[in-house]
């Protein structure tokens, strides 16, 4: 069984109109909500073996958020995960090595909604209908999708992966404030 955890990046500023989209920061909140996922996922458990992330600022910005790591993890930066598609992302996932166990993706919206609900089918497990309808509604800003997926990375495909939990910012108890 393989793990994959998709984690949007969490909230960026907008205020500065001559900065390009790939180069915008977090602002207070994202970098608030990043610490939460970071604490939430250590206590979780959640501890991948390999993370690929976007190149955008954002995006590193929030992997660093979530360091250090008991075990670091192997770190590629991708530019082909800046505003990837869901088919170009499912397509990199299929390139990861067989012997990596646990993938987590750290990039942007639309992609990675798409991906999640790709990878859930369209016949969620019952037990998790409620996970289920969460994330049917959205994949917010610094939100954490996580997946087992039974067979190999090459044979990833819609319907693959089984969603064990999805967990937004706002579900944490420290950003309940």
């Amino acid at each position: 069984m393989r793990q994959l955890l998709l984690l949007r990046h969490a909230k960026s500023a907008h205020d500065d109109a001559v900065m390009s989209d790939h180069a915008r920061r977090l602002d207070g909140a994202g970098l608030k909500a990043a610490s939460a996922m970071r604490r939430a996922m250590r206590e979780l458990g959640l501890a991948p073996d390999m993370v690929l992330v976007s190149s955008a600022r954002r995006t590193q910005e929030t992997l660093e958020a979530l360091e250090p790591w008991e075990e670091t993890p192997l770190v590629e930066v991708m530019d082909g995960l800046y505003l990837a598609t869901a088919p170009q992302i499912m397509t990199i996932l299929r390139g990861v090595a067989e012997t990596v166990r646990s993938v987590m993706v750290v990039a942007h919206n639309p992609g990675l909604h798409d991906v999640a609900l790709t990878l859930t089918g369209a016949h969620a497990m019952s037990s998790n209908r409620h996970i289920t309808r969460s994330l049917a509604d959205g994949f917010p800003a610094g939100a954490l999708a996580e997946f087992t997926v039974a067979s190999h990375w090459r044979d990833l495909a819609a319907g693959g992966g089984r969603l064990v939990r999805f967990l937004a910012p706002k579900d944490l108890p420290e950003m309940a404030n």
